[in-house]
């Protein structure tokens, strides 16, 4: 069997779902299920002006195709995709897209949960606020609830 290579993408324009899922999916018939996840950035009621998103250029691309790839494995996915952007991102804005291609929606569902809790914890992607009154915020810390996530999959 031929196992899947994903696409994996660190960018810092916005992304297509429509375009990325007919990338995935386009002329195949054994594809079943195809679950997509897409994270917008809030404005944290009126608080928040902006995200600043930094990553590690090269390390980034490879944890993610990593990850990808242990949930084509794990979860007999027929296709993958993972985008993150980079850069200012407003609210209402695409941070982060996940796509999981399967025979059946559990998979799809298991695969793509599996990606994006992983993306939270381990690829090397750092956020931080800007406030609406024009001040710098804090870079955001990791939440243990995102660790909590991850560790389900162990």
């Amino acid at each position: 069997m031929n196992v899947p290579s994903p696409t994996i993408r660190v960018q810092a324009h916005d992304f297509d779902l429509q375009a990325e899922v007919d990338a995935l999916s386009g002329g195949r018939t054994d594809i079943g299920a195809i679950v997509s996840f897409v994270g917008l950035c809030r404005s944290e009621q009126g608080k928040l002006s902006a995200l600043e998103l930094e990553h590690y250029p090269g390390m980034a691309e490879m944890e993610m195709k990593r990850i990808a790839d242990l949930a084509i494995e794990r979860f007999s996915l027929m296709g993958a995709t993972a985008i993150h952007r980079h850069g200012r991102i407003e609210p209402g804005q695409n941070i982060v897209l996940v796509i999981a291609a399967a025979p059946h929606r559990q998979a799809a569902f298991d695969g793509a949960n599996f990606i994006m809790d992983y993306l939270k914890t381990s690829a090397p992607f750092w956020k931080k606020e800007h406030a609406a009154d024009g001040t710098a915020g804090a870079w955001i810390e990791a939440k243990g609830i995102d660790d909590q996530a991850k560790d389900k999959w162990d």
